[in-house]
């Protein structure tokens, strides 16, 4: 007889090859090389993927607390939000005060721009320090949703 809330997990063989199949997903993520951009001033101008990103899912990932964790430092207009933080620059106003494309740099690499800034890179798998095994060589975000908040942030304008 089972406990109340307990779970049957799915024969060895099955099980094994679940983990077989992640481990090949992590390595293959591993794998894929960053798209090349250019920096050109203090903005990457040029979209990394060629297209411009969705709002809707940027808005999604700068809420989302496990993938982007912005609000860990930053406040916004988020008022269904609670516990933002306070470290960083208020995200109101972003796309009046900076390009897409400085909102680019910022994203895929603020050490760029301020080598001391507390902010992460999103887009950079080089010369990082305490990274896990699983997430070794891979970005934080993929280009597709550093263009996703960059078209989000950008429709920020008070």
């Amino acid at each position: 007889m089972r406990k109340a809330g307990s779970a049957r997990l799915p024969p060895r063989p099955l099980r094994d090859a679940l983990v077989g199949a992640a481990a090949l997903l992590i390595a293959a993520g591993a794998e894929r090389p960053l798209r090349p951009y250019a920096v050109v001033g203090d903005a990457i101008p040029a979209s990394l993927t060629g297209a411009t990103g969705d709002p809707a899912r940027g808005r999604a990932i700068v809420l989302d607390r496990r993938l982007g964790a912005c609000l860990l430092c930053h406040t916004g207009p988020f008022p269904e939000e609670r516990f933002q933080g306070t470290l960083a620059p208020d995200l109101s106003g972003t796309g009046s005060r900076w390009s897409t494309g400085q909102l680019r740099l910022r994203l895929v690499d603020a050490t760029r721009l301020n080598p001391e800034t507390i902010m992460r890179p999103y887009y950079r798998t080089d010369g990082l320090a305490r990274v896990g095994n699983a997430w070794a060589g891979q970005p934080i975000l993929t280009a597709e949703q550093i263009e996703d908040v960059v078209a989000f942030l950008a429709t920020l304008r008070n």
